[in-house]
This record gives structure tokens, sequence and C-alpha cells, in this order.
């Protein structure tokens, strides 16, 4: 470990930000770096526990304790060289990730836990600033060709390992960009799409390729991939949106969340959209919705300069801290406030939309809300009852629908290969396997386990390549979250 008593001398601290007032007037990140000393602080504050339960929070299995004393020694190289070992894109979680590993931190029973994401940024920034992440041009090729439908994290990550276990990879991506949502559904403030531009270029100095404008099963054919490939992997994601089906729906001014974010991403990137442009500039804007994608809907709002943003979410208010319902090392359904709140936002809780209100010509001008409470009827398990008496209209003239996604697309790819669904609409694979009903074809990321976390889909994207890796070849080179659980303590 680091400092032995390093826990004892300092407390968690964060990077400073850019006052919400002046980041708000731009779509560039606004957490600064820490300086040396407090990176040194942050890090050696990492007890390097007897059971590290940071690694069982962490979906990759990444190696905390490790890399935090290689980040207190300044080793830099090796501090990256463990990051890599089990993390593709520490830059998109180092960014992004809700760090699952930071709730299980055993310094967090009683103390802040280690600032775990944030010193996984610092690793891979320095990394590319001392010039360690460089592409790995010396890879034995096998020959087998893989192709890997969809870019986002999962597919990029199955991208990446196929390639280095020395598969010829193309990856086809049906938007004008690879990235899947960290391009087109993460807001730049969140993640610039540099970032995201950086990795890519390196995956194709590596030799990956990457095919885009390319629709599986709509102007690329499915059959011609079953007959040019040995292997595909599935990675489209969970893309159909979660509806509301309440009078109004059809008023102009109700849009999913994604339609608004994903235009805002092409409109700062210049990529051209047919769309009618969605703004809430000027507008009173409602995002129902309480989760990371309605936050998002927040934050983009405040930089449209609406006239009001009210979020809302259909449970009651969280604690603000562990309650005896979710000791230690859970995850914790606590309270959240995302920068995106500190920007501006009136937050409701235990609210339920119960219809759109428009005007004269179609255009949406409010929204009625009801209030509701958690309530045993008749013996019944706990539901929510609506509080009579609590109707009210808000004024509105953009709602955006940030309820979550439901599956993937069916039509087209999915319905044109007869793959087998899983009772929620996902496509069928074990997580043994990652293989659905059709032996070549492989699964990975929300298309298989539905609507999760960039981390899960790094990881599924990780442990399908060993097994496309095991089908191509009889036996993997790659390692899994699992093996390198395994590894650490045999």
């Amino acid at each position: 470990m680091g400092k032995p008593t390093g826990f004892l001398e300092f407390t968690r601290e964060l990077p400073s930000k850019r006052p919400a007032e002046e980041r708000v007037n731009d779509y560039k990140e606004f957490v600064e770096r820490f300086t040396d000393e407090k990176l040194n602080q942050q890090s050696g504050r990492c007890m390097n526990c007897g059971i590290p339960f940071c690694h069982s929070g962490c979906p990759l299995g990444n190696v905390i304790p490790e890399f935090n004393d290689a980040v207190y020694r300044k080793n830099w190289k090796e501090a990256y060289d463990i990051l890599a070992s089990t993390n593709n894109f520490p830059e998109f979680t180092g960014r992004i990730c809700p760090a699952p590993c930071e709730t299980a931190c055993v310094l967090g029973i009683n103390q802040p836990a280690i600032t775990i994401e944030e010193i996984e940024r610092h690793i891979i920034e320095i990394a590319f600033d001392k010039g360690f992440v460089k592409p790995n041009k010396n890879i034995s090729r096998t020959g087998k060709k893989v192709a890997v439908v969809g870019s986002g994290p999962a597919g990029l990550a199955a991208a990446a390992q196929l390639n280095l276990a020395g598969h010829l990879v193309t990856v086809f991506e049906r938007d004008a960009a690879p990235g899947g949502l960290l391009r087109f559904g993460i807001p730049d403030f969140k993640l610039e799409k540099w970032v995201v531009e950086r990795r890519v270029k390196l995956m194709e100095e590596e030799g990956v390729v990457f095919k885009c404008n390319a629709n599986v099963g709509v102007n690329v054919s499915i059959s011609d991939l079953l007959r040019e490939y040995h292997a595909i992997v599935l990675a489209g994601g969970s893309t159909i949106p979660r509806n509301l089906n309440i009078p109004g729906r059809e008023l102009k001014g109700v849009h999913f969340a994604m339609e608004f974010l994903s235009q805002q991403n092409k409109r700062l990137s210049g990529i051209p959209f047919s769309e009618a442009d969605i703004l809430a500039t000027g507008k009173n804007v409602v995002v129902i919705g309480g989760g990371d994608t309605g936050s998002d809907c927040v934050g983009t709002s405040n930089r449209h300069k609406a006239a009001s943003v009210t979020q809302f979410e259909l449970l009651p208010k969280p604690p603000e801290s562990r309650t005896a319902q979710m000791p230690w090392p859970t995850y914790p359904m606590v309270l959240k406030t995302t920068s995106s709140h500190e920007e501006g936002c009136e937050r409701k809780w235990a609210v339920a939309t119960k219809q759109f209100i428009g005007d004269e010509n179609g255009h949406l001008k409010a929204v009625m809300t009801v209030e509701l409470e958690w309530k045993i009827v008749d013996n019944k398990p706990a539901q929510f009852v609506e509080v009579k008496g609590s109707e009210r209209k808000i004024p509105c003239e953009l709602a955006l629908l940030a309820m979550g996604f439901v599956h993937p697309q069916h039509e087209g790819m999915i319905q044109e290969l007869e793959l087998e669904l899983d009772e929620r609409g996902n496509v069928r694979a074990s997580d043994k396997s990652y293989q659905t009903n059709i032996p070549k074809i492989f699964t990975a990321g929300d298309m298989r386990r539905g609507q999760s976390l960039v981390v899960w889909a790094i990881r599924e994207g990780r442990d399908c390549a060993q097994k496309v890796d095991e089908f191509l070849s009889g036996q993997s080179i790659l390692e899994t979250a699992d093996d390198n659980a395994i590894a650490r303590y045999l």
C-alpha cells in the first residue's frame, strides 16, 4: 500500500469544477485535474485491504489497490499497465461510470470511499500525455474474419480483444461515426468526442476496420456477413425506448430523450440530420425519468437556455445515505445529485404524468400530473396509489421521455436471422457462451443483458470476445474478469 496512514490523514476530495454559471455556456468538459499533491493524497488513502471488495464492485475486476499504490509512487507506466490489463477504455469509465467500485470500497464502511474513478481517469490521461498508450502493431494474424455489429462500448471492447487475439475484425456501425451512445447519446460536457475519436484512431492503427453508415439488415446484407465472416458479434445495444402512452402523446413537443440528445451531439460534431430541430431554448422543459439519461437532458436543456427545467421521478425521494436495507458493500439506492442538477433543475418525486395538453395547433403547452404514494391495499403487495386531489397542471412546451429502454430493435437484422429472444425481448445467449441459437453468431452488451452501464458493456464485450476466440481457435489467449479474479487469489 502507498501510505499506511493515508486514510487517517486525508479525507476524500474531488477535483474542482468550473462554476455552473460559466460551464452552461458551452459543451466542454468542466472537471479539472487533480494537482500532483492531491492525486498523491487521494491514492494514498487506499488501505490495500485484506479482502478488497472494490474488485467485486467493479464489473471489469479492475486491480484497484495495485494501481492506487503505483499512482502513489508516481510509477505511471506501472499504473497504466495494471489498469489496461482489465479495462480497454479507462478514458470512458473514468468519466461516465457511476463507480460501483467506490460503493464497495472497504473504507466506505465508516469514511468516504477512495476516489477510484477519478484516479482511473488520471492514470489514462497521464499515460496518453507520456506516450505510454501506443498501438500494438506486432499482432500475429490467424486469418479468421470477425464482423462486429455495433460500435458502442460492448462492440468496441469485443473488437479490441478479438483484434488482439489476431483475428481480422471489421466493425459495422449504422450511424455516421463510431462510438454508439458514447458519441450520440452521452453529452459532450460529460465526454468530449475527441476522447472517443482518439481511441477509435488507435484501434484503426492496430488493424480494426470501421465501416460507418452500414446498417446491417438494411443496406448491408446479413447473408453476406454470414458468408464472408467466420464469426459475428451482435452488439447493437438496447435501442427501443420505453414509451408513455397517455392522452396527448402525439402532440408536437413530446420527444424521446435520445432524439434530443443524439441530435445535439450531431449538431456539435457538424454531422447533418434530417429531423426538425429539437431545442429547449426559451421553453419550459419537463424531463420524465430520474436516471442518468434524464440528468443528461437537464444539462443539455440548461445549455440551450431553457426557461425552466423540471424533472419527474415515479419513486419517492431516496435517502441521502445508506439505510439498514442497503448495507455495505451492496450498491446503495441513495439520492444522486449530478452536476446537471447543480446547474439548475426542479426535481419532483413520486409524480406520475397523466396527460399531455396541447393548444389549438397541436403543440404541447402543459402536462397534467398527480402525486403518488406507496401503499399496501387489500393485503396485496405494495403499489403506487394516486393521491386524491393532487392533480396539477404544469406549463411545458418540451417534454422529454427518459424512462429507459426496453430491448433491441427486432425489425430487420434480428427478425431476418430468426434469433431467439428471452422473456424481456433481448437476444437470448447465456453469459457462459454468449452464443445465440446460430452457432457462429454471438451477442454482448445491452442487446443481450438489457439496458445497463457502460462498464458492464465493456465487460460483456471482453468476455464475449474470449468465447468467440475459443470458437475460432479451440482455445483462447484472452482473459476475462473472472480469470483475472481467480489468478489474483492463487
